[in-house]
C-alpha cells in the first residue's frame, strides 16, 4: 500500500501548482517574454529589443544565447519612461 500513499501524496502536492497556472495563461508564457514577444509588446523591431537588452537599457537576462524579459520588469520600465503625463 506504501507505494499508492506515495504516488497520492505528490499527485495533491502537485494540484495546486497546476490549478494556479490554468487560472492565467502558463507562468512562462505570461511572466518570461521572448525578444519577439517584447518586440510585440512595445511594438518595435527585434533588433531594437536586442540592441536595447545589450546596452543595458531595457531590463534583460541572458540565458546562455538567448534574452529573456520579465513581463512586470517590462511593463515597469514602460512606465518609468513616460514621465511627462
Amino acid at each position: 500500500m506504501a507505494p499508492t500513499d506515495t504516488i497520492s501524496i505528490m499527485n495533491n502536492a502537485l494540484a495546486p501548482t497546476t490549478n494556479v497556472s490554468l487560472d492565467s495563461v502558463s507562468p512562462s508564457e505570461g511572466e518570461i517574454l521572448t525578444v519577439s514577444e517584447v518586440a510585440r509588446f512595445l511594438r518595435v523591431p527585434k533588433s531594437t529589443v536586442y540592441k536595447l537588452a545589450r546596452l543595458g537599457e531595457l531590463p534583460a537576462s541572458k540565458i546562455g544565447k538567448h534574452w529573456r524579459f520579465l513581463r512586470r520588469d517590462i511593463h515597469d520600465w514602460m512606465h518609468s519612461r513616460t514621465q511627462h503625463h
